[in-house]
């Protein structure tokens, strides 16, 4: 899922950080879209993005995993806005 409200990389469940044996960095304070302030554990993790190896902080929360800004910064993001809409995500150019 594709949060642009969020400004890190990506978030990740705990299930799956444990599945794929993170690397711990430590904790971070993040604001949330409520407003609310609260402390996330953070993780290594290299995603394939764009056909190539990405090292990138993962930050652990109980929800669907989230791609955030950072990790699209300088990409296109083009979305169909409606139930089961195509997203699609393209370098610039």
């Amino acid at each position: 899922m594709v949060d642009t409200g969020f400004t890190r990389f990506l978030t990740l469940p705990p299930a799956m950080v444990a599945e794929l044996g993170l690397g711990y960095r430590g904790v971070n304070s993040v604001i949330l879209a409520d407003g609310s302030e609260t402390t996330l554990e953070v993780y290594g993790v290299t995603v394939l993005w764009d056909g190539q190896p990405r090292d990138v902080v993962a930050y652990v929360s109980d929800t669907t995993p989230l791609i955030g800004m950072s990790l699209l910064y300088r990409h296109n993001l083009n979305v169909d806005v409606a139930d089961g809409g195509r997203v699609v995500i393209q370098p610039m150019e």
